[in-house]
C-alpha cells in the first residue's frame, strides 16, 4: 500500500521533471532512458560524456542529470559535476557505490544525491523525484562515503552553532529558531553566519538552505530527513 502511494506521487510530479542521463555504457543509458520514459518524465538527452550532454541540450533546460562517475573522458568528477550543475540541473550521481573515493568527491562538490547501479529501477525513479523537487537524497551510500572519510567531521561547531544549525536546516525560519533558543535574531543570524564561516573554511561552502541541510546530515547533526520536516515532504 505504501508502495503504490509513492508511486502516485512520483506519477504526479513526473510529467513536469526534465531527465537527461551521462553514461559511458550504451547499455545503461538506454535502460536509465526507457525507466524514465515509462516513469513518465520528459527525457532529454542519453550522453556518453558531458560535453555530448550539452551539445545535445543545445540550449534546452534539463531539471535533473543521472551521472555516472566513471566515464573515463580524463575530466574530473568535480568538473563533470560544475559543467552539469550550470545548466541549472542537479546532480544524481548513477554509479558503482563502492568507489567512496569518488562519490566522496562528487558529494563535495555538490551534487543531490548518490543512487547505486545495482538500485532497482523503482528506487532509481524516487531518486530522481526526490532531487527533482530540490530535497536532498539521505540514504546508505551517501552515508557510507561519509563514514569513510574523516573530513566530514573536521568543522568543530559549538553547543549554540549546532542547535541552530539543527532547527534551521530543519526548516524552521531563523527568527523561529532564535525565538525556540530564546536568544534574539541577530544573535542566530551571527551564529549562521559563523557556522557557514567554518564550512567555507574546510572547502565545504554551504551558502544556501539546502546546502546547510546537506551539511546537517553529513555531520549527523540531522540523522535524517523525517515526515515532521519540510524537506522530507
Amino acid at each position: 500500500m505504501a508502495e503504490e502511494a509513492r508511486d502516485r506521487r512520483v506519477a504526479a510530479v513526473a510529467a513536469a521533471v526534465r531527465v537527461g542521463v551521462v553514461d559511458d555504457h550504451e547499455s545503461v543509458r538506454l535502460g536509465l532512458q526507457a525507466a524514465c520514459v515509462e516513469a513518465g518524465f520528459s527525457f532529454t538527452v542519453a550522453a556518453a560524456s558531458v560535453a555530448e550532454l550539452i551539445a545535445g541540450l543545445n540550449g534546452r533546460g534539463c531539471d535533473v542529470v543521472l551521472l555516472d562517475l566513471s566515464l573515463g573522458d580524463g575530466i574530473s568528477i568535480t568538473a563533470n559535476v560544475k559543467a552539469v550543475q550550470a545548466l541549472g540541473a542537479a546532480v544524481l550521481v548513477h554509479s558503482i557505490a563502492d568507489r567512496v573515493a569518488s562519490v566522496r568527491e562528487a558529494l563535495a562538490a555538490g551534487v543531490a544525491g548518490v543512487i547505486p547501479k545495482s538500485s532497482a529501477t523503482r528506487e532509481v525513479i524516487v531518486a530522481v523525484t526526490t532531487v527533482a523537487r530540490g530535497d536532498v537524497l539521505n540514504n546508505f551510500e551517501w552515508a557510507t562515503a561519509i563514514d569513510a572519510d574523516g573530513d566530514f567531521t573536521t568543522v568543530q561547531l559549538g553547543r549554540r552553532e549546532r542547535e541552530i544549525l539543527h532547527l534551521y536546516a530543519s526548516g524552521f525560519p531563523l527568527k523561529i529558531a532564535a525565538q525556540k533558543l530564546d536568544i534574539s535574531y541577530a544573535t542566530a543570524r551571527e551564529y549562521l553566519d559563523r557556522i557557514r564561516a567554518k564550512y567555507v573554511e574546510v572547502g565545504r561552502p554551504a551558502p544556501t538552505k539546502v546546502d546547510l541541510l546537506r551539511r546537517a546530515v553529513e555531520d549527523g547533526i540531522l540523522p535524517g530527513l523525517g515526515s515532521d520536516s519540510p524537506f522530507g515532504r
